[in-house]
């Protein structure tokens, strides 16, 4: 009785001391400063920097379009090329070398002057075409020009055209420069005298041999015209200094919001949608002022030209906006499934239980990989979406279709993983479950 009491009373000592320490462990606690206030800090500050981010996004995609389109001859030439083909930009062409040489010719005179020899070639080149012997001469021209416009000489002149005059482009934007790409009443126009010289040329080829006589003559073709060309020259020079340092900024600002905040990764998956919204806003502001800049065109302007045009030079900004919209959108949906939420559980546990079925029903036996692989499956796993990122980084001027396949074949890497990934522990069913089951059912016997 008396060692069952002196027991029964130590084990009540040592209760009480444990008691005692709890108590004096929760006072401790209670003394400490609350974390609640530092952390709201660290969160107000995290969404500052990421809100700023999404903010930058627009203007970090313009900047960097604006300082490539000016800064490499390479990457202008390429952009303004394929308008040598485009039908609406032959025609715009033909029609204003077209209206530029009869604003030169005296057809009465020229009829005159033309020889007796020359007479016959001319009526049948006129001959077919019906109106007055002005209306025809100006359709037989129109004919040359478009026949010339639509040929490979005249892409081969438009591309030495923009190529020597890209130097004088970045006047229209910031007001310095020169050349056959001038800044005139807020438009760039191109000088389209060499295309002239060749359909005077191909004039006196067809019988019309007093076209030869006719002075050089100089007319404008405007690429892009807009009463805030002018006023845009300082925002303009500012977003090709800063072309490529702001996205580094854009993505620094978002990287640091991410890392700053408390909850990381519900930081990412905020901060990649919102990256992606602000790159969505750029695209529908595109969208916009197309529309608003074809309806501020002059009367005598082609609209279908104008939009050609428009829709080439901010081709490559319309890509880089698909791209960001659609990184965004891969980032945060790797960052949810990776998360701690019911659903993201599910489809995580889904992923491995059926590559974990696919390697048992295959009979690998994967023996010292498998357990390597099983070791270091975390660092494989970020060393995958490294490598995924480094090639998006250096990969020049990516798509939203190389994006897309970039996280798809990352993905196809992180499945080769995870089917590597066997510790080597045996299964259940097979080894406990059929062994066991023979001595148990054998014993009444």
């Amino acid at each position: 009785m008396s060692a069952g009491a002196v027991s029964g009373g130590g084990a009540s000592g040592g209760d009480a001391h444990e008691i005692a320490e709890l108590r004096a462990r929760v006072a401790e606690l209670e003394q400490r400063p609350p974390r609640v206030e530092h952390h709201r800090v660290r969160s107000s500050f995290a969404v500052v920097l990421v809100l700023l981010a999404a903010l930058l996004t627009p203007l970090s995609a313009v900047s960097a379009w604006t300082s490539d389109l000016i800064g490499n001859t390479d990457r202008y030439v390429a952009t303004m090329k394929p308008l040598a083909s485009d039908p609406d930009i032959q025609n715009a062409v033909a029609n204003r070398v077209t209206k530029a040489v009869m604003q030169h010719v005296d057809v009465q005179t020229l009829l005159e002057s033309v020889a007796p020899a020359d007479r016959p070639r001319l009526a049948k080149a006129l001959g077919p075409l019906s109106g007055a012997i002005t209306s025809g001469l100006t359709d037989f021209v129109h004919s040359v020009a478009l026949k010339f416009v639509s040929s490979d000489a005249f892409a081969t002149l438009w591309v030495e055209l923009n190529r020597k005059a890209h130097a004088a482009v970045d006047k229209a934007l910031t007001g310095s420069g020169g050349g056959a790409v001038k800044l005139t009443n807020d438009a760039v126009v191109i000088d389209l005298a060499p295309v002239i010289d060749k359909v005077k040329q191909s004039l006196v080829d067809q019988g019309l041999g007093v076209a030869a006589k006719i002075p050089e003559v100089h007319t404008n073709f405007t690429v892009m015209t807009s009463k805030s060309i002018g006023k845009a020259k300082k925002l303009y020079r500012l977003l090709e200094l800063v072309g490529f340092w702001l996205p580094v900024l854009t993505l620094l600002l978002a990287a640091g919001g991410v890392l700053l905040a408390v909850r990381r990764r519900r930081a990412l998956v905020t901060a990649a949608l919102l990256v992606a919204a602000g790159a969505a806003v750029l695209g529908i502001a595109l969208w916009i002022f197309r529309a608003l800049y074809l309806d501020g065109l002059p009367a005598d302007a082609s609209q279908a030209a104008a939009g050609s045009v428009f829709d080439t030079l901010v081709r490559y900004l319309r890509t880089s906006v698909r791209m960001v919209i659609t990184l965004g959108i891969v980032v945060a949906l790797a960052a949810w499934l990776t998360g701690r939420g019911r659903a993201a559980k599910r489809v995580l546990a889904a992923w491995t239980g059926g590559i974990g079925a696919v390697r048992t029903a295959t009979g690998f036996d994967l023996g010292a990989v498998g357990a390597w692989v099983h070791r270091v499956k975390k660092w494989l796993n970020w060393t995958v979406v490294v490598v995924a990122a480094v090639i998006l980084l250096v990969w020049s001027y990516p798509t939203a279709a190389v994006t897309i396949w970039i996280a798809v074949l990352a993905l196809l890497a992180l499945a080769v993983v995870e089917f590597l990934d066997d510790d080597g522990t045996p299964h259940l069913t097979g080894s406990i479950d059929g062994p066991a089951a023979g001595p148990t059912a054998k014993s009444p016997a």
